[in-house]
């Protein structure tokens, strides 16, 4: 059962635990909307630390879960919406980040302006790897 701190976010949820999905719905929609986004650098450095194996497991779930509701079809502000549309996006994700920021290195940092220096593209770099997915 939800509680009134929760209602909205069980979607998110359920989809952060599907890690395979999340990662390909991740790269689908940061190609339609980086553009639009002002924290693409932050999102990507995220994406990256949930996705490093060397990161500790909750801080992987506070991640994932964060991801799964940015890639989320439904918002509580819609992401059509001209500068409002990503700002519950935005807050999700800066308060995630703010959770677990001690985790992002530098390396995920530096994976993320690469992965913005050659256009995001879908490629999946390994974060601590010369091998891209």
């Amino acid at each position: 059962m939800a509680s009134e701190h929760t209602v909205g976010f069980e979607p998110a949820d359920e989809l952060a635990k599907d890690r395979e999905s999340v990662r390909r719905r991740f790269w689908v929609k940061l190609k339609r909307v980086a553009g639009r986004l002002l924290f693409t650098e932050e999102l990507l450095a995220a994406y990256y630390c949930a996705f490093d194996r060397q990161t500790p497991r909750h801080v992987q779930a506070a991640l994932l879960g964060a991801l799964a509701y940015f890639i989320m079809p439904f918002d509580f502000v819609t992401d059509v919406l001209p500068v409002l549309g990503f700002t519950d996006d935005a807050a999700v994700l800066a308060t995630a980040i703010r959770m677990v920021a001690s985790h992002i290195t530098p390396e995920h940092r530096d994976a993320a302006r690469a992965a913005l220096q050659r256009g995001v593209d879908g490629r999946d770099v390994e974060v601590g790897s010369d091998v891209e997915k």
